[in-house]
């Protein structure tokens, strides 16, 4: 009896291996036959987010999605490979160039090679592709071709930037950079000045002590703002306040103010605020928590309370 059972153990083990052996296998065969069947309905296009500062912030799908890519469109070549390269991923793809000026024309390919049954990993330089960067155009390209689009979700500096901004986030508007022309400016901060959502911009450091002045004409210079620069990188910095005390912080720090000396310490002229800016803007009517006490409540019509009792249970 004993023998037996003895000798059906390893009959057992070698059933089950070659169980799982058929089972791989018919996996592998199954994958291949959805991979041809996506092929001859195009390739997938996917946006992938990356870091907007530190390459550690990266996804593992994403260092996974970069080392299996066989075509990459970038905003910039030299930061995916810098990006690539920080994540220990050896890239094997085709990178080609995928940039502001040449975001017209290079679509025009990159449809092609969807349209051949070639997939694409879409990134830019830092954040969201579309999202104020390149992608737009060629999303909308491969939606109208009944090409599969799809996302390698993460990070992006709106969403951050209106997340430690400590102003209302139940509603708000993304306006981008704004109108670099002075009557188009003009005419966009007058129909934003009542809007009760939150604003977030992007703006440049050069141009960012012209524009915070001309929201506080145009908002009010006791409008709160925040000001976030260089977002999860080594020198961060979040600046709140009214909207006259942050011009009043831009125009000194840029030089741009004729009170103050354009000379800075070691000889320098700065003439601009560092790094990369989110702004920030309250809407009409809205307005940060001022305390501790007041963390849940947000002052104005429309405003949303806390109670301030004690947390429920979890679960």
């Amino acid at each position: 009896m004993s023998g037996s059972v003895r000798g059906s153990a390893p009959r057992a083990a070698r059933e089950a291996e070659a169980h799982e052996a058929a089972a791989h296998e018919a996996a592998a065969r199954e994958a291949e036959v959805h991979e041809a069947e996506a092929r001859e309905g195009g390739g997938v296009l996917t946006l992938a987010a990356v870091p907007i500062g530190r390459a550690e912030d990266a996804s593992w799908r994403l260092a996974a999605e970069l080392a299996r890519a066989t075509l990459i469109a970038a905003e910039d070549t030299r930061r995916v490979r810098w990006l690539a390269s920080s994540l220990n991923v050896a890239l094997k793809a085709r990178v080609v160039s995928y940039y502001d000026a040449i975001e017209a024309r290079r679509t025009v390919d990159l449809l092609g090679e969807l349209k051949a049954g070639r997939d694409i990993l879409l990134v830019t330089d830092a954040g969201t592709p579309g999202i104020s960067d390149p992608g737009y155009r060629l999303v909308a390209a491969a939606a109208e071709a009944g090409l599969r689009v799809t996302a390698l979700p993460g990070p992006s500096a709106v969403t951050t930037a209106l997340a430690v901004s400590g102003l209302p986030t139940d509603r708000f508007s993304f306006e981008g950079f704004p109108p670099r022309g002075q009557g188009e400016r003009a005419r966009r901060f007058a129909e934003l000045a009542g809007d009760r959502r939150t604003q977030v911009y992007f703006e440049s450091g050069r141009r960012l002590a012209r524009t915070l002045a001309e929201l506080a004409v145009s908002h009010g210079e006791d409008r709160p703002a925040v000001v976030c620069r260089e977002l999860t990188k080594t020198h961060e910095e979040i600046k709140r306040g009214t909207l006259a005390e942050l011009a009043a912080w831009a125009a000194q720090v840029s030089g741009a103010d004729p009170r103050e000396s354009r000379r800075k310490k070691g000889g320098t002229v700065s003439g601009a605020v560092r790094g990369e800016i989110t702004l920030v803007v309250a809407g009409t009517g809205r307005r940060r928590a001022r305390n501790t006490g007041d963390a849940g409540r947000l002052a104005g019509p429309g405003g949303l309370a806390d109670p301030g009792g004690p947390l429920p249970p979890a679960g």
